[in-house]
C-alpha cells in the first residue's frame, strides 16, 4: 500500500482531473451498482454530505438510537443541515421494520416533519451487528411506500458481505446513497466513498467543497484505497475469524460477558465487581494490548489485518492477567 501510495499518479482533485480518484470512484460505483461516487476524506463528512443532499433543514431523520451519525459526529445534522434526528430504539438486536413502522406511525402533524431515514452497516454501537439484505429490504420498502430516501452508513459494508456472502451492491440497491469507509478493515490510512446516482453526486461535489472538501493531489489517499480493495477485502474473514477465538477465551474469564460477534468488533462486558472500564484499559494498554472503554463498564477490541492468531491470543492472556489482578 506505501508503495501504491509513492507511485500513484495524480493530478487535481478540484479541476476533477486526478486520475486515481477517478478510478477509485468508478470502482467502488461498480462495486456498489450505483452511477457514481465521490471520494471523501472522512465517513463523516460523507455522512452529512448525504444527509444535507437528501433532508430538508426543519425536518427530521429516522435512525436508530445507537448510529453513528447520532453519537459520534458532533451533532452535524442540526450544525449544518438544521435536522432534528428522531431515534428508533429497536425492540430486538436488529432493527425491525416493525420498529421503522411504529417510529413513523407516532408522528403526527404537531411533530417535526420525517425527510429521510438512515441505516447503518455493520452497527458499531452493536458490536459489528450485521443489518440482514432481507431486513433492509423490509424497512426500504415501507420507507418509499412513504417517500422518504433512505441512506446507508457502510462504513463495515465489506464486514457485512464477507460474513453474510452477500455483495456489497445488495444493500446499495436498497438505499438512495451509502457511504463506504476505506479506513476501518480494509486498512486505508483515511478516506471514505459515498455512492449515489450521478445526479446527486454533482450536488454531493458541491456540498462536500462547501464542507472544506476540495482536494488537490488526492491520488495519494486514493492509491490506498484501491490497494485496499483489491487485496484487502477477502482477508476480513480471517479478522471475523479472529473475533470469535478472542470472544470464545475471553468469555471463560470470571467477571466477563461476551457479546458473540458477528463480524470484527468484540464487546466485552465487566461485572461491577471488577470496576470500570477505563482502568482496565490503561492496564491492558500498559500490556500492549489497545482496546476501548466503550462505557463505563464495556470494553471493545476490533480485529485488523495488523492483529494476527498470536496477537489474539497475546491479547487474550493480557485481559486474562488484568482481570486475575
Amino acid at each position: 500500500m506505501r508503495r501504491a501510495i509513492a507511485e500513484a499518479e495524480v493530478g487535481d482533485s478540484v479541476l476533477g482531473d486526478d486520475p486515481t480518484e477517478t478510478e477509485l470512484e468508478a470502482s467502488v460505483a461498480d462495486l456498489l451498482g450505483k452511477e457514481a461516487a465521490l471520494f471523501f476524506p472522512s465517513g463523516t463528512m460523507a455522512n452529512q454530505t448525504a444527509i444535507l443532499l437528501l433532508s430538508r433543514p426543519g425536518t427530521s431523520v429516522l435512525v436508530e438510537a445507537g448510529a453513528h451519525v447520532v453519537h459520534y459526529e458532533e451533532a452535524g445534522a442540526a450544525a449544518w443541515g438544521g435536522v432534528h434526528l428522531e431515534t428508533i430504539q429497536p425492540r430486538g438486536a436488529e432493527l425491525h421494520s416493525d420498529d421503522f413502522l411504529e417510529a413513523y406511525g407516532s408522528m403526527s402533524r404537531h411533530l417535526p416533519e420525517i425527510s429521510l431515514v438512515c441505516l447503518e452497516n455493520t452497527h458499531n454501537r452493536g458490536g459489528g451487528r450485521v443489518l440482514s439484505v432481507e431486513g433492509m429490504n423490509e424497512i426500504s420498502s415501507q420507507a418509499k411506500q412513504r417517500g422518504l430516501p433512505i441512506h446507508l452508513d457502510g462504513a463495515r459494508l465489506p464486514n457485512a458481505a464477507i460474513a453474510t456472502g452477500s455483495p456489497m451492491s445488495a444493500w446499495a440497491e436498497l438505499a438512495d446513497t451509502v457511504m463506504v469507509s476505506l479506513s476501518k478493515g480494509l486498512g486505508a490510512p483515511i478516506g471514505s466513498v459515498l455512492a449515489g446516482t450521478r445526479k446527486a453526486m454533482d450536488s454531493a461535489w458541491r456540498i462536500r467543497r462547501r464542507l472544506g472538501g476540495g482536494m488537490r493531489q488526492v491520488g495519494i489517499l486514493a492509491s490506498a484505497g484501491l490497494y485496499a480493495l483489491c487485496n484487502n477485502m477477502t482477508r476480513l474473514a480471517d479478522d471475523h475469524r479472529r473475533a470469535k477465538r478472542l470472544a470464545e477465551v475471553v468469555s471463560s474469564i470470571q467477571g466477563l460477558t461476551v457479546v458473540e460477534p458477528q463480524t470484527n468488533i468484540v464487546m466485552i462486558d465487566l461485572d461491577r465487581s471488577l470496576g470500570r472500564a477505563e482502568p482496565l484499559v490503561e492496564q491492558l494498554t500498559a500490556q500492549g494490548v489497545l482496546m476501548t472503554a466503550f462505557g463505563s463498564q464495556r470494553l471493545r477490541a476490533v480485529t485488523h489485518l495488523d492483529v494476527d492468531d498470536e496477537g489474539i491470543d497475546r491479547a487474550a492472556r493480557g485481559v486474562r492477567e488484568v482481570v486475575r489482578r
